[in-house]
C-alpha cells in the first residue's frame, strides 16, 4: 500500500497529464500539469507535515518515505502494553 501511495506522489501527475492530453489536447495537458505540479507538492507537505514527528522533519524525505510514515500514523494501531 505504500508503494501504490509512493508511486502516486511520484507519478500521478503525470499519469493524470497523459490521461488528459489522450483525451483532450496538448495544450490543456500542458495546463494541467502544471496545476499537478502544484497541487500534489500541496499534498506531499500536508502528508509530510501531518505524519513525520517535528524532530525529524529537518532531514529530507522521498515520496515512498512520505507514504510510509503517514499510513503508519493512519492505518496502523498498536495494542497496549499491559
Amino acid at each position: 500500500m505504500a508503494r501504490l501511495m509512493g508511486w502516486a506522489l511520484s507519478y500521478g501527475n503525470y499519469a493524470i497529464t497523459l490521461l488528459v492530453w489522450w483525451i483532450s489536447d496538448w495544450f490543456i495537458a500542458i495546463g494541467v500539469l502544471l496545476l499537478g505540479i502544484i497541487v500534489f507538492g500541496i499534498i506531499r507537505s500536508k502528508l509530510r507535515n501531518d505524519s513525520i514527528p517535528p524532530a525529524q522533519r529537518e532531514y529530507a524525505y522521498d515520496d515512498y518515505a512520505i507514504a510510509t510514515w503517514y499510513l503508519s500514523r493512519t492505518a496502523c494501531f498498536t495494542l497496549p502494553k499491559e
